[in-house]
């Protein structure tokens, strides 16, 4: 399978593209249509052991053409950074919506191995579960802080070793406003161990609501424009605590920005 790129330019911004009256009047099940066909796709292939770096490259790019078929917009910054890393590191942000596990890896894998921290639940999902399970994820289950710690540092070592990037959003839960007090240093003590850098990822993507029932069928809102900004790759040294604090900066920042904006509400 030929390789894709959402874009070849350190920025991103969505082009005009017509919406149809049903996209725009009832985004949510245009969106989740084209969601769920995409996911019954790669889940196939995932069970046949053939879903390849491309394919899942594909499935993330089909993903973020999804939303913007229903009228959805992309900004995105520093997009050389995952370009132009000359080693594995451990990309570290906030926890918005499910749209952050669909969207990174079409930004990422086209230029570095990469997989996940995630959490125990995501591999029980049907049909879901076979695709994740493809990326050799590291799989957490956020009821024993203490074990998830070894679990991310031993695993996550292991796959630092074999030259594969790790994504881990280090907060108890997804949520709309950034709290700096939940959002541990996991992902930094992570990089010290493996003598990998660390890559802040300000993310923005509550365009894809969090569900009541369902936390991953929430509200599709193409209104708020979806914004991912990554930071420049970074040693960790000493303890990593001015590392860590750079990150949170760094999150705060780009979340005040766009909340002048009148992206956040």
């Amino acid at each position: 399978m030929a390789l894709h790129y959402l874009t070849t330019q350190n920025t991103y911004r969505s082009p005009h593209r017509p919406t149809s009256w049903v996209a725009r009047w009832t985004p949510a099940p245009a969106f989740y249509a084209r969601i769920l066909m995409i996911i019954l796709k790669a889940s196939r292939l995932a069970k046949k052991g053939a879903y390849t770096n491309e394919y899942w490259i594909q499935s993330s790019l089909d993903t973020v053409k999804a939303l913007e078929s229903v009228g959805g917009r992309f900004e995105l910054q520093n997009l050389a950074v995952p370009r132009q890393l000359e080693s594995p590191c451990v990309f570290v942000g906030n926890h918005m919506s499910i749209l952050e596990t669909f969207a990174l890896p079409c930004l990422i894998q086209p230029y570095r191995d990469v997989t996940f921290v995630i959490k125990e639940s995501l591999i029980a999902y049907p049909f879901f579960k076979h695709v994740m399970q493809s990326r050799n994820p590291i799989v957490v289950g956020r009821a024993n802080p203490r074990e998830d710690l070894k679990t991310v540092l031993v695993e996550g070592q292991k796959r630092l070793n074999a030259d594969v990037s790790v994504i881990i959003f280090p907060q108890t839960t997804r949520s709309v406003h950034f709290d700096h007090q939940k959002f541990n240093s996991l992902g930094v003590k992570l990089a010290k161990r493996g003598k990998v850098p660390v890559v802040p990822v300000a993310l923005k993507t509550d365009a894809w609501g969090i569900g009541r029932r369902f936390k991953d069928l929430g509200k599709i809102r193409p209104d708020r424009p979806v914004r991912i900004t990554f930071g420049d790759p970074m040693p960790v040294q000493g303890s990593g605590k001015e590392e860590h604090k750079f990150i949170v900066d760094f999150i705060v920042k780009n979340m005040k920005t766009w909340a002048e904006k009148g992206d956040l509400t």
